[in-house]
Order: C-alpha cells, then structure tokens, then sequence
C-alpha cells in the first residue's frame, strides 16, 4: 500500500512541475520586454524626473518587462523584481535575456547532443539573434551558440 501512495505522489508531482515550467515558459513568451539602450540608466521612484532615483542600472541591453506607461515613462520591472520608472529614451527594442538556470550551457548546434561551447552562470546577460522551438541562438563576450529557452529571461519572441 505504501509503495502505491509513493508512486501516486511522485506522479501528481510530476503533473505539478510540468504543468508548471510549460505555463511560466507561456507566461514569459507573453509579456512585452524592451531592453537599456545606455550604459547607465536611472530607474525613479514615479514617472517624471522630480521624482527620486531609486536605482541605477550600469548594464546595456538588460532586459526589461513593460508594466505601464504614462507619456514618455515606461514603468518597468527586471529580473531581480526591482521596479519603477525609466524614460522611454533610455529604452531599445534589442532583443536580451538573463540566463536564469544553474549550469545552463551554450552549445555549437541547436541540438541537446551538439557540442557544448560554454557554461553559464545564473544572471549572465545574452544578446538573442534567433530563436527556434525550444532554443535560442545567443552571444555573450566571444561566445555565439544555442541556449535552451526555459533559462532564459527576457525577450525571446
């Protein structure tokens, strides 16, 4: 009787977690990213420039999600749930992700038996070229390869 419970449990919770990666996996493809078109940007507290800077960004083409607009401020939030608002002069529509997985590897072809090129680390920041069925096709420093999409943040469509 014990083993049955075991086995029933393991898969509910199997149905749990694939029901859950394939809807975050939607969710992401969804949302409307636009990503820092400057080296330094100021994120405010509301949407004009007498509110005070809450944060500033120092990373170009970090993807963004849009939350709101109010004429020429986008509220938006990142990867690390910080929010607020940005002027849309700092904003580009270059497409970026942030790898979010452990361990995720960049490979040669976009196949799971291809060579691997590199490995990531979790917040390492990805120009996308392409993207095709689960993979994306990314370059960071002197790396240019294929990524899974499910390590992905950011704008992949």
């Amino acid at each position: 009787m014990i083993k049955i419970n075991n086995y029933f449990f393991l898969i509910i919770f199997s149905f749990f977690l694939i029901f859950f990666f394939h809807t975050n996996t939607r969710a992401n493809e969804n949302l409307h990213f636009l990503s820092l078109k400057n080296e330094k940007v100021n994120l405010r507290q509301g949407p004009s420039f007498d509110h005070p800077i809450i944060l500033i960004y120092k990373k170009k083409y970090l993807p963004l999600i849009i939350l709101d607009k109010s004429d020429v401020w986008r509220k938006i939030q990142d990867f690390e749930n910080n929010s607020g608002w940005i002027h849309i002069s700092q904003l580009s529509k270059k497409k970026s992700a942030i790898n979010i997985k452990k361990n995720s590897i960049i490979y040669k072809k976009s196949i799971i038996y291809s060579k691997p090129i590199a490995k990531l680390e979790v917040g390492r920041l990805l120009l996308i070229k392409k993207c095709k069925n689960e993979w994306c096709k990314v370059s960071t420093d002197n790396y240019i390869g294929w990524v899974f999409k499910n390590s992905l943040w950011g704008k992949i469509n």
